[in-house]
């Protein structure tokens, strides 16, 4: 009896390690398609909405590092799955590469 219950167990952790181990390639994956091209900010007007958009594109793609960080340390933050935060502050990060005028990445997000 203690022996199955502690296989169990064994087989629910380990199950877990594995679904987080996909979690975390899914979004380093979606980490890449983090690209804003066709840009030039040295030749657009410095207004507080370009640099609001500006700023947004390194928050954005630094919150999604950082998570990523903290999934791979053990740390789980959120009761959504990784890949989901991380598409997520994608959505903001292309919303602002695009009223900056720029293009996202050709890459595709694999879900």
């Amino acid at each position: 009896m203690k022996i199955s219950i502690l296989l169990s167990l064994f087989l629910v952790l380990t199950g877990c390690a594995f679904g987080t181990s996909s979690e975390v390639k899914r979004a380093e994956k979606m980490l890449t398609n983090f690209e804003c091209n066709n840009i030039e900010t040295s030749e657009m007007p410095h207004t507080s909405i370009t640099s609001y958009h500006e700023r947004t594109l390194v928050v954005s793609r630094e919150k999604a590092q950082s998570y990523i960080e903290s999934y791979k340390a053990g740390d789980v933050l959120f009761k959504i799955p990784l890949d989901q935060i991380v598409e997520q502050q994608y959505t903001i990060y292309k919303a602002s590469c695009e009223s900056l005028g720029g293009v996202g990445s050709q890459k595709q997000s694999t879900q």
